[in-house]
């Protein structure tokens, strides 16, 4: 099992951590600079206007620091600043001053209840605090759900974004997903230099893990492990889907392969046994016969050469499918007069101007083509129009230039071909109908579009306006052509 490599999937934010203080150290420290800094601040304040009737105000105006410490920075600096603040409410503000006495009880349960109200409120503080923070976690690991289950869904890049964002959420070093064999399937990071990591084993065959996916990077806490759970079982079916894509690829090339060897088998039956058939029997004629007369045996032989020049023609189009199928196809490009050539085209099929129309420029610039295959092209195609073109009509042949190339239009009235059934007739072992097997082996425009593509060029098929079918032949115009 592999991956091929693919593009990088978009970063996504790490997940907020949920161990240690609920507010974080920073709050903390800010906490405690407000404490040392407004404390002095706010003593100098209210010592200056101290009167013996401003104690419950000294006393408010404390109890509101220790409140803003406490939401600033928690407990700790919360307590530390309710100490404090009790300290020097009782040195500078409580009869007897500067000295550390209580005169009355009541004093002491005042600063007493004045530090555990700012222990109440830190540890509210907190609280809220942790649980924000725990609603951010909660969040961000539904965000990360929703885009792990996207991917998986998606298919496309699922592994490698997967291992990717694994990474990024967990604030890991790197990530790789292995084999059992060592197999790098999907990697992103890179290793910690001290070689820490954790290996989790993905998916499971036979008791054996499919994969290992290695975390490379600091231990990860109880809620991390959980979701990472949920990341491997999304791995391990991303893996499986991967598996089955790739089965139902190598499937369905088969069945592609199959359906050419059963179409291969069902042609050569026949359009292979037919001719041979008949040179058999003529041979066969020829060698058992005593007697026979001049007539009788100059159609024997006639027959004899036919045949066998039929089945060389077969032979040759099977070799030359294979060829162009195999990317060996031997092309020489030279400049080649399209006019010509589509005359030699119609000399060879004996088409006369009762069959054929021709709109041809003669100025028009010469091709970049191999003249052999270029002949064999249009042959190929001028028999397929003439073949199926309505009786009483004639075939179209027109040039015009395009840009730098040159395209030949073979335009007949036949019945045409339905839209979803232009590409396939450009298939081997296609043929009308596929049960005309008067029609060859139907390997003409397979070869036709072989050779063309051959040529740098195109051969495609377009519905005649009114109906009917137009076939393009699109080829380079030759460097050396006017205008090019």
């Amino acid at each position: 099992m592999s991956t091929s490599p693919l593009a990088e999937p978009a970063a996504g934010p790490a997940l907020p951590p949920v161990a240690g203080g609920a507010l974080g150290w920073r709050r903390e420290v800010w906490g405690f600079a407000v404490t040392f800094v407004a404390g002095p601040v706010l003593t100098w304040l209210l010592f200056t206007l101290s009167s013996p009737q401003s104690i419950t105000y000294e006393v408010l105006s404390y109890q509101l620091l220790v409140v803003i410490v406490a939401l600033i920075g928690g407990v700790r600096p919360a307590v530390t600043a309710a100490v404090l603040s009790g300290i020097t409410l009782d040195l500078l503000f409580v009869a007897p001053a500067f000295s550390i006495a209580v005169e009355h009880p009541l004093h002491f349960i005042a600063l007493v209840l004045y530090v555990i109200i700012a222990v109440l409120v830190g540890l509210i503080v907190a609280q809220a605090a942790r649980r924000a923070r725990i609603a951010q976690r909660a969040t961000a690991e539904a965000e990360l759900l929703a885009s792990v289950a996207g991917h998986v869904l998606r298919g496309d890049s699922a592994v490698l974004a997967l291992v990717s964002r694994t990474r990024e959420a967990f604030g890991l070093s790197g990530v790789r997903l292995v084999t059992p064999a060592g197999e790098v399937l999907a990697r992103d990071g890179e290793p910690v230099p001290d070689g820490r990591a954790t290996a989790v084993p993905v998916g499971a065959v036979g008791g054996r893990p499919v994969a290992v996916l290695e975390l490379h990077g600091g231990p990860l806490d109880a809620p991390s492990r959980r979701l990472l759970d949920v990341i491997v079982a999304q791995l391990a079916a991303a893996l499986e889907r991967t598996e089955l894509t790739a089965t139902a690829r190598e499937a369905e090339a088969l069945a592609e392969t199959d359906q050419v060897r059963s179409a291969l088998l069902s042609a050569v039956s026949h359009d292979l046994r037919r001719p041979l058939a008949a040179a058999v029997a003529a041979v066969g004629g020829l060698r058992s016969a005593q007697e026979l007369s001049e007539p009788d045996r100059r159609e024997l032989l006639v027959t004899a050469d036919e045949s066998l020049s039929t089945l060389t023609t077969l032979v040759t189009d099977l070799l030359d499918v294979s060829r162009v199928q195999a990317g060996v196809l031997a092309v020489s490009l030279t400049p080649v007069d399209a006019v010509g050539s589509v005359v030699s085209a119609l000399d060879e099929l004996s088409l006369g101007p009762a069959d054929v129309e021709l709109d041809l420029d003669p100025q028009l610039p010469p091709l970049s083509a191999d003249p052999v295959l270029l002949q064999r092209v249009l042959v190929n195609v001028l028999a397929n129009a003439h073949r199926y073109v309505t009786h009483g009509q004639k075939i179209v042949v027109s040039a015009i230039r395009r840009g730098g190339n040159l395209e030949i239009r073979v335009i007949d009235r036949g019945v045409g071909v339905p839209a979803e059934r232009r590409d396939r007739i450009f298939q081997p072992f296609q043929r009308a109908g596929d049960t005309d097997n008067s029609a060859g082996l139907g390997l003409g425009l397979a070869l036709s579009r072989g050779f063309t593509e051959g040529m740098r060029g195109a051969l495609t098929a377009e519905e005649t306006p009114g109906g009917g079918l137009t076939m393009v032949i699109s080829l380079p115009v030759a460097a050396d052509g006017p205008g090019s």
